[in-house]
């Protein structure tokens, strides 16, 4: 007789179930959805559009999270009525079925799981993400449009909604920088681990000799904020600069002078946006991302300053937080965590909830201590 028994991992996935949902608050979720939908509905809503945009962008975040629930619980409950069935007709193939779901449930309530940890001041918000070539030259640069790969893929996987709003081309190969956004509950939170230093090792494919190559690459990640409004930029302490929107190696894709890079002089950060199709909407963009870095940067400064007067002095692991060794062993590891993985394509392929859980964990971990 064909019988298939998975009472005891269901039940042990319907308590992590159950610790997550009384964590989340499905009862607060729900009136914080029927408040903004309210307001969504309001008929002079859109008569501030930067309200309307932060009311509806907040509901749909809610909206998503609660789906999220709410498809876990019934795909529990299905499952459970699968396996009865599965056994009653003595069906292989549902059986397997049923242990495909449950393994991908242990995924999804892993994922879930993992965003409880994330209760940071910003974490909830969407992020901005951005890359920047290091040391390394062309290997550098290509090393750093593997990156933005990898992130787009990660999204892509998630159904996270990305929008590039700016990349700079190498002359060579890749790309100088890029800057993004991922637009999900939780996308800071959940990639503010991966900000740092990344380390490529590698046998260059841009050299005549077979030798090993070492690049750098950036990571920076924000958290999208309807605060940054709040910091003041005045006119005389910004150069704004105009310049036509290019593709790979410098080719023209726009006849216009759209694009928009803005320098904040007191600090020397600098902003680029070419994804829109006005000046205007550009420079807006641009100065929004740069209000909210200047925002983290008085935050930061704050915080570092506190550090100082109690004495507080941190050691660090050194620049790189993860390297990525494509010869020999064929390795990525996080250097933090300890984490790793022996399939390097699959990493750049966007397979990094692995190294994104592992990170949250060892940061809740070092906040706690």
């Amino acid at each position: 007789m064909l019988e298939f028994d998975a009472s005891a991992d269901i039940q042990a996935l319907r308590s992590t179930f159950a610790e997550i949902t009384a964590v989340v608050d499905v009862e607060a979720l729900n009136s914080e959805i029927a408040r903004l939908s309210e307001e969504a509905g309001a008929p002079d809503l859109w008569d501030d559009p930067e309200k309307a945009q932060r009311v509806t962008s907040a509901l749909s975040h809610r909206q998503a999270e609660l789906k999220r629930i709410t498809d876990v619980q019934q795909r529990l409950d299905d499952v459970e009525v699968l396996i009865e069935l599965a056994n009653e007709m003595e069906d292989a193939d549902s059986i397997e079925e049923a242990k495909r779901e449950i393994a991908d449930l242990e995924r999804v309530i892993g994922d879930l799981e993992v965003q409880t940890l994330l209760d940071g001041e910003y974490d909830e918000r969407s992020a901005v993400v951005t890359i920047r070539s290091g040391a390394g030259g062309d290997d550098a640069t290509d090393f750093a449009e593997m990156l933005l790969r990898m992130y787009l893929r990660w999204a892509e996987r998630h159904k996270h909604p990305v929008k590039v709003m700016d990349t700079s081309y190498a002359e060579g190969a890749g790309i100088k920088s890029a800057t993004f956004e991922v637009d999900a509950p939780y996308a800071f939170g959940t990639l503010s681990v991966e900000a740092g230093t990344h380390r490529l090792a590698r046998i260059s494919p841009f050299g005549s000799a077979d030798k090993r190559q070492t690049s750098f690459a950036a990571v920076e990640v924000i958290p999208v904020m309807e605060e940054a409004q709040e910091v003041d930029i005045p006119e005389t302490d910004i150069r704004v600069d105009v310049f036509r929107s290019s593709g790979p190696g410098g080719q023209s894709v726009n006849t216009t002078d759209s694009a928009v890079r803005i320098t904040h002089l007191p600090t020397g950060i600098v902003v680029s946006m070419q994804n829109e199709k006005s000046q205007i909407q550009n420079r807006a963009a641009a100065m929004r991302v740069l209000q909210t870095r200047l925002l983290l940067l008085k935050r930061e400064e704050e915080q570092a300053k506190k550090k100082e007067l109690a004495g507080t002095i941190t050691a660090s692991w050194g620049d790189q937080m993860r390297s990525y060794f494509l010869y020999g062993q064929q390795l990525v590891k996080d250097l933090r965590t300890g984490f790793e993985s022996g399939n390097p394509a699959t990493v750049f392929d966007g397979d990094l909830d692995g190294f994104i859980a592992a990170g949250i964990r060892w940061r809740k971990r070092k906040d706690d201590d």
